[in-house]
């Protein structure tokens, strides 16, 4: 089994950061600005935040949004230095744009190990009580008979979003056992994986995206899973299983593609799909099957169908 080595801790120097108060026409120019003095990053939040000058920047999920910056934004920028930060505030204070602008602070940012800080946020997921996500560094939990080791990286698809734990639910309830199965933007590959772990006995994982296509290949390395990978193009036959997590208007273009990969009494399996978009999906393949809504998880659903 090919492992990815265990990541070095990042032990850089402090940083500085370095903070301004800008007015709203004088933003986009600033940040420019600082860009062109080499900040290591730049970022804004309202310059009044938890105050009672506090303003949203944008409406009502709905409606227009009320401005593209606040009325005081604070601009911040992290330099790897105290002398970068400070000239880079000096010589901010000598243009003509930062009239209406202030230098608020330059100060030290704590050293943090950021690798192991980012790993921090990644846990393993639970698919069902026996099948896992789990990333590389972590270890997997005692009761996981299943597991998937991914890592985030390039390509959609690592168990955390809803639409990809029902599609890993379907094929955990529903194993492809001896089947050929397609995974049709295949992302990392973790539908393909699944397919490959649950029994499938040929899997083919396609993708628009040729990072998307390495990264499967890559993943199903890891996981010491065969899984056949590549453009779409390479997609070719029956199957009789096709899964595809892409979202609902590509969804409804692929309908007759996908419906064609499907074999007779063979199973298909569609998300990306949100609650309101059931009913044009449901439209959009009926010439062929019919969609039924199988699971449903924070406003998204899994619409599933056999081929007659």
């Amino acid at each position: 089994m090919r492992r990815k080595p265990e990541p070095a801790p990042l032990c850089c120097h402090p940083m500085f950061e370095l903070r301004l108060v800008c007015a709203q026409y004088a933003v986009d120019t600033v940040s420019d600005a600082l860009q062109a003095l080499d900040a290591v990053s730049i970022s804004t939040q309202d310059a009044d935040a938890d105050s009672a000058a506090e303003r949203a920047l944008f409406g009502e999920p709905g409606l227009p949004e009320t401005g593209q910056s606040w009325p005081r934004t604070q601009v911040s920028a992290l330099f790897p230095d105290l002398a970068a930060a400070q000239d880079a505030g000096r010589l901010l204070a000598l243009q003509d744009f930062f009239a209406g602008c202030t230098v608020a602070a330059i100060e030290p940012v704590p050293e943090l190990d950021w690798v192991r800080l980012t790993q921090s946020q990644f846990h393993p997921v639970a698919i069902t009580p026996d099948f896992w996500i789990v990333p590389s560094w972590r270890q997997a939990p005692a009761q996981a008979k299943k597991v998937i080791r991914l890592d985030p990286g390039l390509a959609f698809g690592t168990g955390t979003h809803p639409t990809t734990r029902m599609c890993l639910r379907w094929i955990a309830a529903h194993p492809p056992e001896g089947w050929r199965a397609l995974d049709y933007g295949c992302g990392s590959g973790i539908l393909a994986i699944a397919a490959v772990l649950f029994g499938a006995a040929a899997v083919d994982a396609v993708d628009i995206d040729p990072a998307a296509v390495g990264a499967a290949h890559e993943n199903a390395i890891t996981n010491r899973v065969r899984i056949r990978t590549g453009l779409p193009e390479q997609a070719h036959g029956l199957y009789d299983a096709v899964y595809a997590n892409i979202l609902a208007t590509p969804l409804k273009v692929l309908a007759p593609l996908l419906c064609g990969h499907v074999k007779p009494r063979g199973t298909l399996a569609l998300a990306g799909i949100l609650e309101r978009q059931i009913e044009e999906l449901q439209r959009a393949y009926q010439p062929w099957m019919t969609l039924t809504a199988s699971d449903q998880e924070d406003g998204w659903v899994l619409l599933t169908g056999m081929q007659a």
